[in-house]
């Protein structure tokens, strides 16, 4: 299976149907968690695997037209891959801008592994892909996402007042973080070389 890997320990893996199962199976961990914080999971109605596949099938044609980037978080579980959570850079080409989004299994938190996935993602989205801007939007209570924000070099941009609608029809505010390619690479040369 193709890996881009960030150092022995962590991997990014193409978020495709080859995974289903496995992925599902994180989403099913998360499910409860991840309804708590993004609409697009309904704690009524959970995912079902078929569901999943079908996902997992449009974001692969997503990837192949350069819309999107969906990639699984993997770290090493002995001579295997075990996914621990997601990153996805969605992209619009014509406006040259991109929305990254992430998430990561509870027992992972505070690794570092977020931040490393994202880095290597938006290498990719001010490199290869050629994006002028990327945005980021997380609820005003996600401190750890907020978090991950900063230490990427995002500037907070304001506050999206009711911008997001839970199934259950609760709106809350998002906030909305901008980073353009300019400073991304200019941060990137103060680092030095990328590291894997």
């Amino acid at each position: 299976m193709f890996t881009c890997p960030l150092g022995d320990d962590v991997a990014l893996i193409p978020r495709t149907v080859a995974i289903a199962e496995a992925h599902h199976a994180l989403l099913m961990a998360n499910y409860e968690r991840l309804a708590q914080s993004d609409p697009d999971y309904d704690a009524e109605n959970p995912t079902t695997l078929d569901e999943t596949r079908s996902h997992l099938k449009r974001q692969g044609c997503a990837w192949i037209e350069g819309r999107q980037l969906p990639f699984d978080i993997a770290v090493r579980a002995g001579r295997d891959w075990q996914l621990v959570g997601a990153v996805t850079l969605n992209c619009d080409l014509d406006m040259k801008t991109g929305e990254i989004g992430y998430w990561i299994d509870a027992a992972f938190e505070g690794r570092g592994l977020v931040t490393r996935a994202a880095t290597a993602v938006l290498d990719q989205a001010f490199g290869p892909v050629g994006l002028d801007r990327v945005e980021l939007r997380t609820g005003t209570d996600n401190a750890r996402s907020r978090g991950v924000a900063g230490r990427l070099g995002f500037t907070e941009e304001g506050l999206l007042r009711e911008a997001v609608i839970f199934p259950d029809g609760v709106r809350d505010d998002d906030v909305i973080y901008g980073l353009l390619a300019r400073e991304w690479l200019k941060s990137r040369e103060q680092d030095g070389p990328s590291q894997p």
